[in-house]
């Protein structure tokens, strides 16, 4: 099951995989015709019409959320929203400037059915970019590959959350391995094979039954710890979930040294050099994007908030959730220029160690990644404006 699933919690009634199953029947059953935002403005200085296709498709990995909020910052005056196929539609602008084409954002998990956005990239040639991790990217590098061409995030949020209250000697994932709780997690999850593998804990002690509910953690009472996102799962569980509602204590992956790109956008390899010209104009368009929804978010949430409340899949999404995420985000750094003053390019030596540390992984799963793999091969930054960056 992809790692992303009901990653924020449903409040609907029912079991959380009914209301995937019924999301997922209606896309596959809705009018599938192509929409424009019909949207004829005058063009601005960054002209995308005579290089890019009319409508720019990019496949996200999730519901609606603050962390594709970049996305929606582009969108022009209007937007369409297509709840059945879970699709936003509307012009790109940059910097309040029209750029000539249609943008189409298409949700993922419970909208494509779980299934990966590499296998949507494949099955449906009309997404040019799709939100890929990095070691997803190197995993498939062989029978799917894609190349990451922008990282609108520069560090993931995934992370592994404890109660502080049981766990006072535990300031990090490490330490959870001498008081041996045991770890929820989603089955299948490279970074666990790495933490298990690399000794940072024991595969005696993580458990792969994680569902994306919180009965398991609560019912615990503090005794177990749970994956979950820096961004999403604090606020949650602190404000809003019964039988809990009190702090949790964390640690990001990234720190314990699994520095993938989470979602990274990422175009099918054979595609690269036929959209060159596309994404040389695209790519700071992009960046300016992360920029921008930093700085001004507000009108951006709000169709995200809209497009999650259209699509009723029965998962939840609020103003607050939203407003917690962009706070930790940048608190953290989630979002950032990294050691550069780039915002949205790839760190080389980054990207190595991802395939250092998951090429073992992989070839012991039977998927073995791509032979002479280099950094190169799965991420670029030959797109990436220098000049673009958050201000420090």
């Amino acid at each position: 099951m992809n790692t992303h699933v009901w990653r924020r919690l449903s409040k609907a009634t029912g079991v959380m995989a009914v209301a995937a199953a019924v999301a997922f029947t209606a896309a596959c059953g809705s009018d599938d015709t192509a929409e424009s935002s019909g949207y004829t403005g005058p063009i601005g200085p960054v002209d995308l019409s005579a290089n890019c296709p009319d409508k720019v498709v990019i496949q996200t990995d999730w519901n609606p959320e603050a962390e594709h909020g970049h996305l929606y910052q582009l969108l022009g005056p209007d937007p369409v929203i297509n709840a059945g196929n879970k699709r936003v539609t509307g012009p790109p602008f940059d910097r309040g400037q029209y750029t000539g084409v249609d943008v189409e954002i298409r949700a993922g998990g419970p909208a494509i059915g779980f299934q990966s956005v590499t296998s949507q990239m494949y099955s449906d040639p009309e997404i040019l970019l799709g939100y890929v991790d990095t070691d997803q990217a190197i995993q498939n590098s062989e029978s799917n590959p894609t190349v990451a061409v922008m990282a609108p995030l520069d560090i993931s949020p995934q992370m592994i959350m404890w109660d502080p209250a049981t766990y006072p000697q535990v300031k990090g994932i490490g330490d959870l391995k001498p008081v041996d709780a045991r770890v929820l997690y989603f089955e299948g999850a490279t970074y666990m094979d790495y933490l298990t593998g690399s000794g940072v804990l024991s595969p005696d002690q993580v458990d792969g039954s994680y569902d994306g509910t919180p009965a398991n953690f609560v019912a615990a009472g503090g005794k177990t710890a749970q994956q979950g996102y820096a961004s999403s799962e604090p606020q949650l569980y602190e404000e809003e979930v019964e039988g809990w509602k009190k702090p949790v204590s964390y640690q990001l992956v990234h720190d314990v040294g699994f520095p993938t790109y989470k979602s990274a956008m990422a175009v099918r390899a054979g595609a690269l050099e036929e959209n060159t010209a596309c994404l040389e104009q695209l790519v700071p368009v992009l960046q300016r994007g992360v920029v921008d929804y930093l700085a001004s978010p507000e009108t951006a949430n709000k169709v995200v908030l809209d497009a999650v409340e259209q699509y009723d899949t029965g998962w939840v999404y609020t103003q607050r959730n939203a407003d917690y995420a962009l706070e930790t985000m940048a608190q953290l750094k989630l979002i950032g220029n990294g050691p550069n003053g780039t915002v949205g390019d790839f760190d080389t030596a980054r990207v190595q160690r991802v395939i250092d540390v998951t090429t073992p992984i992989f070839d012991k799963q039977g998927t073995p990644v791509v032979e002479g793999i280099t950094p190169d091969t799965v991420s670029t930054n030959r797109f990436i404006d220098t000049s673009v960056g958050l201000p420090s």
